[in-house]
């Protein structure tokens, strides 16, 4: 671990000052290893280093060659760690000079993760022209929504232009079609000119099939685990040594050289790491370390699906110190309590009782006996502040794993629509939107591949329609290769001027900027809040503090209008935000002003929000 320089890039191509490049490749197994310029007309042997490391220094390698290695005198292959793959992932790599963006941002700070509110989008579906360019036409529509965090689905090289990101197998390379390594700079430093914060999705659990030449290098994967996607990646088996320093580069990278600001790791509960330092632990020590060097702030956030506060705990507690989780319980207990659907993975939801439980305890599961896994599940989350989980009402994976990709638009009202983004707005937790919810896009999120082995793309589709199992009975799933799934998983703008999306779209911005501004919902504290339920009548009361203010936020899930009593924490209630206001498309409003011990009639499918004076 103390040979890790982490002020500067050190595997693959890398550039001098004077221009030279200094080149290095792990191949421990091989015995011989040469750099291949412009398609073989220049070959130059690279010398063996410890630990199984080769390396070169030559000036005949310039930013915009490309170049591949030629290993055991035998086959030619892409650089493991190459920064572009202009053609494909089965295509030579290009050399790139990380050093030589103009960036402006010296002025910007990374905002506290408590303030963050965050915006899922994916590149190629959330424009018509599916790039980073387009993205940063989209900037201040976005700032004007009160979004100050995007959150970019995965960028690493996949095989063809179409795919959700997480088939990538060139974990440093930025996907060609969508602007490369130079788009994708010039889109974070127009965010940070905008202060707008980024958070890149990276995938440290698995990497793609098609253009997967990591085992002609060497022991990247073990037969030690079985994952979803069959040997695990080696982070401690024999050899692992290179490995853990490959991912620990890629983050130190996205960091260091590209100005990223949280990133997001894929299911981390499928990274299988016995090591005595686990090896998101190794990440996080190196970008502290990081931090420390550039006083720039850095986040780790997990997508994690056990429940366990080991990931969360600060390594000062002997911790992995992830700085915050997703957290799907408490999506799944909303979606349960909204639409009482109960299949697959949300048989283990009852509703309303477990969304009450979600926003006290953040984990709805933390010791109970689950009956979809079929075991005792979770420990509780017991001082963690709210802000090291994110909630939502849908994401890709909730959207998109469905058979037909249906978003939340497609299942439920405009009203209910309207009170599930209220759900996660008044959580005292990380808010996140998925692209196109904020103005209800009635356009699914299908699964999308664009693979060139007919093989491997037949197998994508019997899997997807395997994965259905618990879902659908009957029906065809979407065919993952069709450029029509593509393209109907595309945002339609136009929508924008149209009602009711217009109407909605106005919703989301007056919530967020009550959220933002208000002292009580910015403040996400776990422990000043309490929560009531009515199971049979599907209402739910959130009460939230802080330094003597109070908010009562009364939620009503029921399709009929129900009656609930209000706080007598207070003399008098004075409304703040109402779901069903006629300003909102709702068919009434609920009186200005309330009194303590009164009671008072919920619209169905409705959010109202008081605070006291």
């Amino acid at each position: 671990m103390d040979s890790v320089d982490v002020s500067k890039r050190a595997l693959g191509v890398n550039f001098t000052s004077d221009g030279v490049a200094q080149v290095v490749v792990w191949a421990p197994l091989l015995n011989g290893v040469a750099l291949s310029v412009t398609g073989g007309q220049t070959l130059l042997p690279m010398d063996r280093q410890d630990y199984g490391y080769w390396t070169l220094t030559t000036d005949q390698l310039k930013p915009g060659d490309l170049y591949q290695f030629y290993l055991n005198g035998e086959i030619e292959r892409p650089d493991p760690a190459s920064l572009a793959q202009p053609m494909g992932v089965h295509g030579p790599s290009q050399a790139v000079d990380l050093t030589s963006f103009p960036w402006t941002d010296k002025d910007w700070s990374n905002l506290p993760l408590n303030e963050y509110v965050l915006y899922e989008l994916h590149t190629g579906t959330f424009t018509p022209e599916g790039n980073f360019a387009a993205i940063e036409e989209k900037l201040d529509y976005l700032k004007s929504l009160g979004v100050n965090a995007i959150e970019i689905m995965p960028v690493a090289q996949f095989p063809g232009s179409r795919n959700w990101g997480y088939d990538g197998v060139y974990p440093f390379a930025v996907q060609n079609s969508y602007g490369g390594a130079l788009g994708l700079k010039h889109l974070v430093d127009t965010c940070h000119r905008k202060e707008m914060a980024v958070v890149l999705d990276v995938v440290y659990n698995h990497m793609g099939p098609e253009g997967n030449y990591f085992r002609d290098f060497g022991p990247y994967f073990t037969s030690k685990y079985n994952t979803p996607w069959g040997e695990a990646i080696n982070f401690d088996d024999a050899y692992c040594d290179g490995v853990r320093r490959y991912f620990v580069e890629n983050a130190l990278m996205w960091f260091r050289d590209f100005h990223i600001d949280a990133l997001r790791l894929d299911a981390v509960h499928a990274i299988k790491d016995l090591s005595p330092t686990h090896i998101l632990r190794e990440i996080k020590l190196r970008v502290d370390q990081l931090i420390a060097q550039t006083g720039r702030q850095h986040y780790l956030i997990a997508e994690l699906d056990l429940n366990d506060t080991r990931f969360i705990n600060p390594l000062s507690e002997q911790g992995y110190g992830m700085d915050a989780q997703w957290i799907d319980e408490f999506h799944h207990a909303l979606r349960v309590t909204a639409t009482g659907e109960q299949s697959g993975y949300y048989s283990d939801f009852t509703g309303i009782a477990h969304l009450a439980k979600a926003y006290r305890d953040a984990y709805v599961y933390d010791g109970q006996y689950s009956p979809h896994r079929n075991k005792m599940f979770g420990i509780p989350a017991e001082n963690k502040p709210g802000q090291q989980f994110v909630v939502f009402s849908q994401n890709h994976d909730q959207v998109g794993n469905r058979m037909l990709g249906e978003r939340t638009s497609q299942l439920v009202s405009f009203e209910m629509q309207k009170l599930m983004a209220g759900a996660v707005l008044v959580s005292p937790y990380l808010p996140m939107l998925f692209m196109g919810e904020e103005w209800s896009e009635p356009h699914p999120f299908q699964y999308f591949v664009s693979h060139t082995d007919p093989e491997l793309a037949e197998a994508v589709r019997r899997g997807r329609k395997a994965e259905f199992a618990y879902f659908h009975l009957e029906g065809e799933a979407p065919d993952p290769m069709a450029d029509d799934t593509f393209q109907l998983s595309k945002l339609q703008w136009d929508l924008l001027e149209q009602e009711p999306h217009r109407t909605m779209w106005r919703y989301y911005q007056a919530f967020i900027a009550l959220r933002k501004g208000h002292p009580v919902l910015s403040h996400l504290s776990r422990n000043d809040l309490d929560v009531t339920t009515n199971e049979a009548r599907k209402t739910l009361v959130l009460h939230r503090w802080h330094a003597g203010r109070h908010v009562m936020c009364l939620m009503n899930f029921s399709p009929e209008p129900q009656t609930v009593t209000v706080s007598d924490q207070a003399e008098q209630w004075h409304k703040l935000l109402d779901s069903a206001d006629p300003e909102w498309n709702g068919p009434a409003a609920a009186p200005e002003t309330i009194s303590a011990n009164e009671r008072i009639t919920l619209q169905p499918e409705s959010l109202v929000i008081f605070q006291n004076d």
